[in-house]
């Protein structure tokens, strides 16, 4: 069964970084399709970016320019790095995997001054 751990969250101004990592366990990461979701409160969970086994990418459009997403297979960990970042960034960050439904604790980032 696989097990995905998010790290990286925390507090940051406006206009800041950070990476989150999402480290998974288990078999067939290197030809798992890996996205970010994130949910403010009072919002629905949303998908940020999802990356394919061939490193395919795709971005919702209010991310589009600021946020990066990568695997390193021999690692099993998928990275997003957000540069940019705005208050309306504000949220828990979830790690998913596709295949078969699994999702992490999640980590919260906060954007702030």
């Amino acid at each position: 069964q696989v097990q995905l751990v998010e790290s990286g969250g925390g507090l940051v101004q406006p206009g800041g970084s950070l990476r989150l990592s999402c480290a998974a366990s288990g078999a067939f990461f290197s030809i798992s399709y890996i996205d970010w979701y994130r949910q403010a409160p009072g919002k629905q969970r949303e998908l940020v970016a999802g990356i394919g086994s061939g490193g395919r990418t795709n971005y919702a459009d209010s991310v589009k320019g600021r946020f990066t997403i990568s695997r390193d297979n021999a690692e099993k960990t998928v990275y997003l790095q957000m540069n940019s970042l705005k208050p309306e960034d504000t949220a828990v960050y979830y790690c998913h995997r596709m295949g078969d439904d699994a999702w992490g604790q999640g980590t919260q980032v906060t954007v702030s001054s």
